[in-house]
């Protein structure tokens, strides 16, 4: 395989997790996004800029870092320079799950993580050894479940040492329109209709929603189609039904949209379903 092409694990008796490996990301670059689960992920060579909400962070190998759900943000390389990074997926509600059990929460309930970036050879070292056992197809399943819970389990019990971050109350009115965007992504949906749902001028409601989201509304909603069309892959759906489930008129458009904002192709996500 192309090593610019993007590897991705999944196992249908781990759903809660999945993850992405590219040896060379050079012309791999993300538009700004989000997803509903946690991320963690090692710089394995070279360096990158990593964008997250508003700061911008230079990362270089050894770094892992973190990404809370519905966080904006990017990793684009430097100049063309080479650099290479894993990416680990996780269910939020999951990961929330194991922080209570591991008493670490007072309720298995999301809570943000204000850390972003780690340097710490011993952490990096167990995530790379945990990544490996995933993609290694020898390792059993029960193997891959006690790497993952074990580096899980390690690096929570450090980050539980951080003040934990104040929450930010969202508008109502703005939390409104963002579910439903959320539930009816894949639906037509006008500025129109969302400024006269919210009871704003188009203006104030872009300017309020990117200000708290991160994105516009419009960008948003893109946002969310992909992360339908994501799930429909998963589900094994061809991509031109996947485009059809996410709401895009036709494939070209969502294989473009994909890309831009997942930096692989629809095929390339699929390849792990379509060889199980």
């Amino acid at each position: 395989m192309n090593k610019t092409h993007p590897i991705f694990w999944r196992d249908e008796r781990m759903p809660h997790i999945e993850l992405r490996k590219i040896s060379d990301a050079r012309q791999v670059c993300y538009a700004a996004h989000s997803h509903a689960h946690w991320s963690v992920g090692a710089v394995t060579s070279g360096v990158s800029t990593f964008l997250y909400r508003d700061a911008s962070h230079q990362i270089s190998a050894g770094d892992l870092v973190m990404m809370n759900p519905y966080w904006v943000h990017a990793c684009n390389p430097i100049a063309n320079q080479p650099w290479a990074y894993l990416m680990l997926y996780v269910d939020a509600r999951w990961m929330s799950e194991l922080r209570y059990q591991l008493g670490l929460l007072p309720s298995p309930e999301w809570q943000d993580i204000a850390t972003a970036v780690i340097r710490q050879p011993s952490l990096y070292t167990q995530y790379c050894d945990m990544a490996g056992c995933l993609l290694d197809e020898q390792a059993s399943v029960a193997h891959k479940k006690q790497e993952l819970e074990a580096f899980l389990t390690t690096l929570m019990n450090q980050l539980a040492q951080e003040t934990p971050l104040a929450k930010t109350p969202t508008p109502r009115v703005l939390a409104q329109v963002a579910g439903y965007l959320r539930d009816h992504c894949a639906s037509d949906i006008s500025l129109d209709d969302l400024s006269q749902r919210a009871g704003y001028s188009a203006g104030h409601l872009i300017r309020a929603f990117k200000q708290h989201y991160g994105l516009t509304p419009h960008a948003y909603l893109i946002n969310q189609r992909i992360q339908l069309g994501q799930a429909a892959l998963r589900q094994g759906q061809p991509i031109v039904e996947a485009a059809l489930t996410a709401g895009f008129n036709d494939q070209p458009h969502f294989q473009r949209t994909f890309k831009r904002l997942v930096a692989a192709t629809p095929n390339q996500y699929r390849v792990p379903l379509l060889k199980k």
